[in-house]
This record gives structure tokens, sequence and C-alpha cells, in this order.
């Protein structure tokens, strides 16, 4: 081969890419997280909640933890035009991912079951078992909501739990606060 085809040709060296394997995984839509809290219910309003400073400012004082999002999913949950509680949709950091969750509130206050919509760390996905998952029900702000006290930790999952502890505490702040009157 003559210098010049040498130097005017391209060389491509064959490169391996290797890559990090996906781990979100989306386990729910709305509507079946909806159909699975509230199985009875005939209508979900889907309330529109936008907070300013002042409202994350209450949130984060009642709850211990701040309010990031200026929106917040909320659904009103009637069957037959009588109020049956809220459906929140909400996301929490697990160690470096969010998780997405979706929290039922009875009108009282007290938290009817959490579902995992979305799961994207690679680690701690045992948040989503049921048998952990039911730790919350009956939950209201006169809980502690101390992890292991009241909820157990998931060993390898701790900040997934207690970030999820901390969620579904700041979102029963939330109905206290804003949606309790509307009951």
């Amino acid at each position: 081969m003559s210098d010049s085809l040498l130097n005017n040709s391209l060389w491509f060296i064959p490169m391996t890419f290797v890559a990090a394997p996906a781990v979100a995984a989306d386990y729910l839509s709305i509507p079946l997280a909806q159909q699975l809290l509230f199985p009875s219910a005939s209508s979900f309003i889907e309330r529109p909640t936008l907070f300013d400073s002042g409202a994350r400012s209450a949130i984060k004082s009642h709850a211990g933890t701040r309010q990031r999002q200026d929106h917040q999913p909320i659904w009103r949950v009637e069957k037959d035009g009588q109020l049956q509680g809220w459906f929140m949709v909400d996301d929490v950091i697990g160690k470096h991912e969010y998780i997405t969750y979706a929290a039922a509130i009875s009108a009282d206050g007290e938290v009817m079951g959490i579902e995992v919509l979305s799961y994207r760390e690679t680690h701690g996905a045992e948040v989503r078992d049921e048998s952990w998952r039911t730790n919350f029900k009956g939950k209201s702000l006169k809980d502690p909501f101390k992890l292991d006290e009241d909820v157990p930790n998931i060993s390898g999952a701790t900040l997934s739990c207690r970030n999820l502890l901390d969620g579904v505490k700041r979102l029963l702040t939330i109905h206290e606060l804003f949606l309790a009157r509307e009951s």
C-alpha cells in the first residue's frame, strides 16, 4: 500500500461499549393503582394542587421533610357522590433515583394503602412487597413514623424505606393542612 493511500484512509479501531443494565421498572399505571387502592370508587376527581413557598414551608414545618414540587398530583375519590378518601402520587429519592408511589388516604387522615408505581434503584425493590407495604395501613400523623419502630427496615434498602416513610408522612401532612376541611 502506498504512503498516500495510508495517509488518506480512515482507520477504524473496534471499541467495545458496555452499557449499564437498565433497572428502572414501571409496575403500575395511575389508573391501575387507583383501582387497586380504591376498588369500589365510582370516580376520581383530579384536584389540581399548586403549593406556593408559604405552603411548602408549612408542609416542611409539620412533616419534617420538604415538599420538592410545587404541584402535587391529588385526586378526590368518591363512590356515588360520597367522599371515600384521597389518592396521591408522589416521588421520593431512594438512594440515587426516584421512587414513584401512590398513597390512598382516608377522609379521616389514615393511610389505606400504598403502591409502588416505578422503582429505579438497583437494590431495594423489596419495598414493593405487599408484606412490607402493609405496615403503612392505618398509619396517621399520630404515629411516630420512625423506621424500625412502626415500619420495619429492609436490609439493603434503608434509604428507600426511610424516604418512603417520610414521603407518606408528608402526604398525610398535606391532607391535614389542605384537604381535611373538604372531608
